[in-house]
């Protein structure tokens, strides 16, 4: 992903707030398994 804009990086909904979140660097290896956007999201995935 060397290279490439931050408008052209892939994008996911978060599963708990709903929001949109970019691709990121220490993703990824494991971005295909990625669901939060966040700790805190993860952390308060029951809280829906």
């Amino acid at each position: 992903m060397q290279g490439v804009k931050k408008q052209h990086l892939p994008q996911k909904i978060c599963i708990t707030c709903n929001r949109p979140f970019t691709w990121r660097k220490k993703w990824a290896a494991v971005w295909d398994d990625v669901k939060y956007c966040s700790e805190k999201c993860r952390r308060n995935k029951d809280a829906r």
